[in-house]
């Protein structure tokens, strides 16, 4: 068995979480010792594309009338397509009718939640597919507590060890959060904020571009950092604050269980079944909340869930997602057989 991990354009999408996934997807083959290649001129049994391009759709399609088999990753859906990018609202409807021609190629699709999967059942043209809910998976051997990493930084970005320091991670987009991340920088001016991320703000509407170019002596905008400063972050930060208003699964938030950080996210339904309020995380369904529980959090008021939301992270593996890969694959090898 040989898999073609095909992601088209994929310098463009290298940085996002998109990127992040495709290299997730790699490790857990490879630990998995599952024979795979990048290169779409070799031989292979099993396509698993990742990208849902013109010339991915028709790869795809070329792939089928040549007998393969194929697996179509459905990062994407028309709900966390809206309010991301300028006009992403007027062409969500385009763009769902474009996804479900994509995904209707696969022989089986793999997203990363239930949730994800529940809103693609109910898409017309995908309701009899079938659908598995794979997590993108996390490095657990990476993305581990590493104090002296916090303190380094903490010194990169001239933060005291008394300061009380809370990170956000998204791209410059509103589906992420970042106007409310902003504007609870302005409520709180007691605690630092800084957000880690980047993507062009010309393709942003003017609220986001706004919330970007606001000046506050509490409130740093870090742009795009490689993965080792976001750890350094997860581990010497007082919490990672994640207001996103729709995932499809949300990988940082994993990252920051398995790094045991204080968590404060919001109250959607992606979430619901795994990180679950008290329990391993914290929730928030509007600024005041937001606010009210990030003083209970840092002041200790509320109790400490991160030895509860390691275990999410654990569930999450590399290793576990490439067992669960490798069944998907064996199972259509069986179909072809």
């Amino acid at each position: 068995m040989k898999v073609l991990l095909y992601t088209e354009g994929l310098k463009a999408v290298g940085k996002s979480g998109l990127g992040k996934a495709i290299q997730h997807q790699q490790k857990a083959l490879s630990l998995e010792h599952i024979d795979y290649t990048l290169n779409p001129t070799e031989d292979y049994d099993i396509l698993h594309i990742n990208t849902y391009f013109p010339k991915s759709y028709l790869f795809a399609k070329k792939a089928k009338k040549h007998g393969k088999k194929v697996v179509y990753h459905a990062h994407s859906t028309e709900e966390d397509f809206r309010n991301s990018f300028l006009g992403s609202n007027l062409f969500s409807g385009l763009f769902k009718k474009w996804l479900i021609k994509c995904y209707s190629v696969g022989d089986v699709l793999i997203t990363p939640t239930l949730y994800a999967k529940g809103l693609l059942e109910h898409y017309k043209g995908l309701e009899n597919k079938k659908i598995y809910a794979i997590s993108n998976g996390i490095e657990m051997e990476f993305f581990k507590r590493d104090l002296e990493l916090g303190k380094k930084f903490r010194e990169t970005y001239g933060y005291t060890s008394e300061d009380k320091v809370i990170i956000g991670i998204g791209l410059y987009i509103e589906r992420k959060g970042i106007i409310d991340f902003v504007e609870l920088a302005k409520r709180l001016p007691e605690y630092k904020f800084i957000w880690f991320g980047y993507s062009p703000l010309s393709a942003s509407p003017q609220n986001v571009r706004d919330a970007v170019h606001t000046k506050l002596d509490n409130l740093t905008f870090a742009g795009y950092v490689e993965r080792d400063m976001i750890r350094a972050a997860m581990c010497g930060c007082d919490l990672y604050l994640f207001p996103t208003l729709e995932e499809t699964e949300g990988i940082p938030i994993v990252e920051a269980c398995a790094c045991k950080t204080k968590s404060l996210i919001r109250d959607i339904p992606n979430f619901d079944g795994w990180m679950i309020d008290g329990v391993n995380t914290y929730k928030a369904k509007n600024l005041d909340e937001f606010e009210e529980k990030i003083k209970k959090i840092i002041s200790g008021e509320l109790p400490d869930v991160t030895e509860k939301a390691y275990e999410v992270a654990c569930e999450r593996d590399l290793t576990t997602v490439g067992k669960r890969l490798h069944e998907v694959y064996d199972d259509l090898m069986k179909e072809s057989n």
